[in-house]
């Protein structure tokens, strides 16, 4: 298997994508091609004591970068010399099996959606992390902010998308999927909620996924669903205010119950273990990245904050995409859904 990764994008690029690639190349016995400016990432290789390309690292020379301030738009024009246009192009081209970059999700985002190109059928990619939840299981939030506005035809398929995703990389055989929404009544919600309540219904009634219903905000950490729904600007304030919530409460605990005197100190040494456990879980560097889903091959959107742990993390995700296609069955997925709205119209 060969990984493609952007070298020069992230905040700490190009020594953290670098030094990742080689850790991960090392750890999971993979293929890794460096996809950058050749004499930088040598350089960063040299003051880190490497001499020599290891063993499953190689480079690809891009002498351009995408810049956080570029028009996504035009990136593929403007900026076709870039390491994530190359990486790109080099993944439709069948020269790897997954991309990963830390650069600009938007422009990310469209150059997979034009050059790696969408899955028969898909009308917009979503970004699709997976949350680990109270229920000892994952949950899928889709969309999470590659699309700001949707129509109901759009939630339906991030339901199907989510729930194949579900299946294929955490083992779970019927997802159960929900709608974020401001009550559990069939009857909340704007105008959008309503329309896709009733069309995940009946894709649910026709055994194409298995919707529960509307799923309040809170819920979702509890693992009340598998594969949660919602548009990409409310599924982007659901997912940082869970994050957000998380540090809160991490801190909380540690200044006003580990750190109030010697004996909760002491107590603190006991629950350490278990505290870093559940840190670690919550830890976005321990994920690797999002996925787009609904693109053909396997892109990953690692976070812009990714050091080496994070990116050594993402190649290890960007494998079991690869592994876990579901290209194919989405693609039958879609023509049932077609076929249901064709029913529905008649």
């Amino acid at each position: 298997m060969k990984i493609i990764l952007d070298a020069m994008g992230g905040d700490l690029a190009p020594e953290a994508p670098v030094m990742g690639a080689i850790q991960a190349a090392k750890a999971y016995d993979t293929q890794i091609t460096l996809v950058g400016r050749g004499e930088e990432i040598l350089e960063v290789m040299r003051k880190n004591g490497i001499d020599t390309l290891p063993d499953g690292v190689e480079i690809a020379n891009a002498d351009d970068v995408v810049d956080m301030h570029d028009d996504p738009a035009s990136v593929i024009h403007k900026r076709k010399n870039s390491s994530m246009v190359i990486g790109l192009k080099m993944l439709s081209d069948g020269q790897g099996d997954a991309f990963i970059s830390a650069g600009s999700t938007g422009a990310l985002l469209t150059g997979a959606t034009l050059l790696v190109k969408r899955v028969k059928g898909i009308r917009r990619a979503a970004m699709g992390p997976a949350m680990p939840n109270k229920a000892g299981g994952k949950t899928v939030i889709l969309d999470c902010g590659a699309n700001a506005e949707c129509t109901p035809e759009f939630l339906v398929q991030f339901g199907l998308v989510g729930s194949l995703y579900a299946k294929k990389s955490f083992g779970v055989e019927n997802p159960k999927v929900g709608l974020l929404n401001i009550g559990t009544e069939d009857s909340k919600g704007t105008s959008l909620q309503k329309e896709a309540y009733a069309l995940l219904q009946d894709a649910s009634d026709r055994g194409l996924v298995n919707f529960v219903g509307n799923v309040e905000a809170r819920a979702v950490p509890l693992g009340a669903v598998d594969v949660i729904v919602c548009d990409g600007f409310s599924g982007n304030v659901l997912l940082k205010s869970i994050e957000g919530t998380a540090m809160f409460m991490g801190s909380l605990m540690k200044r006003k119950i580990f750190k109030r005197n010697i004996f909760s100190g002491i107590g603190y040494l006991f629950c350490k273990p278990g505290v870093d456990e559940v840190m670690k879980m919550l830890d976005y560097r321990e994920i690797g990245g999002t996925p787009f889903l609904g693109i053909r091959k396997p892109v990953i959107k690692a976070h812009g904050a990714s050091d080496a742990l994070a990116f050594r993390n993402a190649v290890h995700q960007a494998m079991d995409a690869a592994n876990s296609d579901i290209s194919a069955e989405l693609e039958q997925g879609l023509r049932d859904l077609a076929g249901l709205k064709e029913t529905a119209n008649d």
